[in-house]
């Protein structure tokens, strides 16, 4: 018996969430941390500031992706409710448009008459969900969930630097919070493209590339103001 097929595509809504939870912790923390480090501030301000740093990271992650993904569940109850309307009033012309639906896909014309027929029969809002609009279950939006899971990933990835800060030497704690956080992104990007299927190595550098390039901005723009205080 033929074992089922593995695909990778399914993985691409959660993996991406995760991802970029994770990768905007390490990013905007380890920044943050060596932003306030090269203004010359002390050791403890700098952990209180990377503190502060997860705490509305985390927030922010989690009632932005609340917003968005809410949004985009009223997005879709509305195009339900005017599809169902549509079946109410023109249920004719409904069954046309989907056998045109699936005429586009290459299938024949009679055949796809009566493919719409039956799935109309069997549930026509359904079937319009998902082949008219793109709707299915499987993808239904979950604000609360995608609100946690944001909020979870960004404080994982906020917390390694943060620890990093926290224990190195006030002497080596800028090399110490860039280095592993650099360590950390290329981990993540490596780690993303296996599990998504992609080349790793181009996944680490191009990661790590737009950290290191985000952490020395910030270190510059922490440099500079701690001059001029």
């Amino acid at each position: 018996m033929r074992s089922p097929e593995l695909h990778r595509i399914g993985r691409v809504g959660w993996l991406r969430a995760a991802v970029l939870g994770a990768n905007d912790g390490i990013l905007s923390t380890a920044s943050l941390v060596l932003g306030v480090a090269t203004s010359h501030a002390s050791h403890s301000n700098v952990v209180v500031a990377g503190v502060a740093g997860l705490v509305a990271g985390a927030m922010s992650m989690a009632a932005g992706e609340y917003v968005s993904v809410h949004s985009q569940a009223d997005t879709e109850r509305a195009e339900l409710e005017l599809e169902r309307t549509e079946l109410k009033t023109d249920n004719k012309g409904e069954h046309k448009e989907l056998a045109a639906i699936y005429v586009e896909r290459g299938i024949d014309a009679s055949l796809a008459k009566q493919v719409a027929q039956q799935l109309m029969a069997h549930d026509a809002l359904e079937a319009h969900a998902r082949d008219e609009l793109g709707i299915t279950t499987t993808n239904k939006p979950r604000p609360i969930q995608a609100a946690l899971a944001s909020a979870a990933s960004f404080a994982v990835g906020a917390a390694l630097p943060l620890g990093v800060a926290a224990m190195a030497p006030d002497t080596h704690l800028l090399y110490l919070v860039a280095g592993t956080s650099l360590l950390f992104l290329a981990s993540l990007g490596a780690l993303a493209a296996r599990v998504g299927g992609a080349m790793v190595l181009a996944g680490a550098l191009r990661v790590t590339f737009w950290g290191a390039l985000a952490m020395a901005v910030t270190a510059g723009v922490g440099a500079l103001f701690g001059a001029a205080a």
